[in-house]
């Protein structure tokens, strides 16, 4: 299958943007590409250690420049970070060249899938629903307005995500 845009997984950490781009790529034959594990091999250390080190102001422009290179790119399946919606220029350069997923669940899921990571430099030292909440309503309206199309996770596999991603791609397959 040849994509005549992107497709952009966006999404709070722990939603399951990373495992159901996998789950699209093999079920679409497409690449996919995720922005954070984009950073980390072009950086050369891990997202803790670039928030560590140069912080998050950094970070954002490296994500964002990872983002216009995937926009000068081949179509593909792309999961973003957690925080690349919160920025208006990487809405648009999303909007200008793909489709946008906001995949949700609970903070009690996202806390389940999350409770026992330690990449995640947002939650060090806050890893608990109350917080995970607070966040979660903190950036859902940017999520929202940058959507096209919202998919509920809770109590789905990748699979059956990718499954209803797959069910609304109508004509831009």
């Amino acid at each position: 299958m040849k994509l005549k845009k992107h497709i952009f997984l966006i999404g709070f950490m722990g939603v399951g943007k990373t495992s159901t781009s996998r789950k699209l790529s093999k079920r679409l034959h497409v690449e996919e590409a995720d922005t954070d594990a984009m950073i980390v091999q072009r950086e050369g250390r891990s997202i803790p250690q670039i928030f560590e080190e140069s912080g998050e102001p950094y970070f954002r422009e490296v994500e964002t420049g990872v983002l216009t290179e995937l926009a000068e790119s081949e179509p593909c399946i792309v999961s973003c970070g957690g925080g690349m919606a919160m920025q208006e220029q990487n809405v648009v350069k999303m909007r200008e060249c793909g489709v946008i997923f906001f995949l949700t669940a609970s903070p009690e899921t996202v806390y389940s899938r999350v409770k026992d990571s330690t990449s995640r430099p947002l939650l060090n030292g806050n890893m608990n629903v109350p917080y995970i909440r607070q966040m979660m309503e903190t950036r859902e309206p940017k999520y929202r307005s940058a959507a096209d199309i919202v998919i509920e996770t809770d109590g789905c596999t990748s699979a059956e995500v990718a499954d209803k991603i797959i069910a609304k791609l109508g004509d831009i397959t």
